[in-house]
């Protein structure tokens, strides 16, 4: 739909007071508290201005909300696209407390501007950074999972040479379409769609390493990201073309609003081109909260491969 509602944070309708992050397609688990504004005496008379003209239109955005939830509340939930927006064009909706259920895939939104660090990747949805090491890059445009980081080097994939191949990739999700809650069990259910991924097929169905012939669980465990508990699994996969490779699904709550989980999926290829195995511990170790500029590969940290 070519009018629609940008990914963002908007007023929850549900929950007065607070935010909710729409993807740019449905609603998402993720809240906060509504944003302050900032106050004439710390910013002159012209930052007054400015805050009242932002409060004049926050106060406009909560009252299409109202009218839109009312509508939506009132009415039957037939699926349809929604009908207005903060924007002026296709807006989120939301149906009480409860939001609409993400996809498996869903896409995690990095709308940070234009001329961002490029050594570091910066989740605002979940309120991370993860390091960009020396030697790959975050790429402008991807197809599916949208917040991702790659090795700069692409090859002709062993299964199939018309597609591009990278020795590394590492992108970051929230979890969808599933009943575990914990860290472990989510890593748990999540390891095998990460394989799948990488290895079996690719976004379109092409089995861009000949598929997995096989896999062995090679370590899993707990670990501490960003100061809060989380989990990991890794796999070994051997394919049916070229070297094969790595995964791992790492879950760990968010560092922002309700803490909903997040999932950072890595996948190395095997073999000397392979990045090396410790970097995926390397990058774990770097995932800092926003606004965090610890030093040992955290924000603004440049990590060789």
């Amino acid at each position: 739909m070519s009018n629609a509602t940008p990914p963002g944070w908007y007023p929850d309708t549900a929950a007065p007071g607070n935010e909710r992050w729409w993807d740019g397609a449905s609603w998402t688990a993720h809240t906060r508290p509504f944003a302050a504004l900032p106050s004439p005496a710390a910013h002159g008379r012209g930052g007054g201005d400015r805050a009242r003209t932002v409060a004049l239109v926050a106060a406009g955005v909560v009252v299409v909300g109202v009218a839109v939830t009312g509508a939506v509340l009132f009415g039957r939930d037939d699926g349809t696209a929604p009908t207005a927006s903060p924007s002026g064009s296709s807006a989120p909706k939301t149906t009480g407390s409860a939001t609409d259920a993400a996809p498996d895939d869903s896409p995690s939104q990095d709308d940070s501007p234009a001329g961002e660090d490029p050594t570091v990747l910066v989740d605002q949805l979940n309120g991370i950074t993860l390091p960009i090491p020396e030697g790959w890059e975050r790429p402008e445009r991807t197809v599916g999972e949208l917040l991702t980081m790659r090795t700069t080097d692409s090859y002709a994939c062993p299964g199939a040479s018309s597609s591009y191949c990278y020795h590394g990739t590492v992108t970051t999700r929230t979890p969808g379409g599933t009943d575990a809650t914990t860290p472990e069990a989510l890593a748990e259910a999540d390891i095998a769609a990460a394989a799948d991924r990488a290895y079996e097929e690719d976004i379109v169905g092409t089995r861009i390493h000949g598929g997995i012939v096989s896999h062995r669980q090679i370590a899993a465990g707990s670990v501490t990201v960003a100061g809060r508990t989380g989990y990991q699994v890794r796999w070994r996969v051997v394919t049916a073309k070229g070297p094969g490779g790595y995964v791992q699904s790492l879950v760990f709550p968010s560092a922002v609003g309700s803490e909903s989980p997040v999932v950072v999926r890595y996948a190395f290829d095997a073999g000397p081109d392979g990045p090396p195995l410790s970097l995926m511990d390397t990058l774990t170790k770097g995932i800092r909260p926003i606004g965090d500029s610890g030093t040992g590969g955290g924000v603004g940290s440049s990590l060789a491969p």
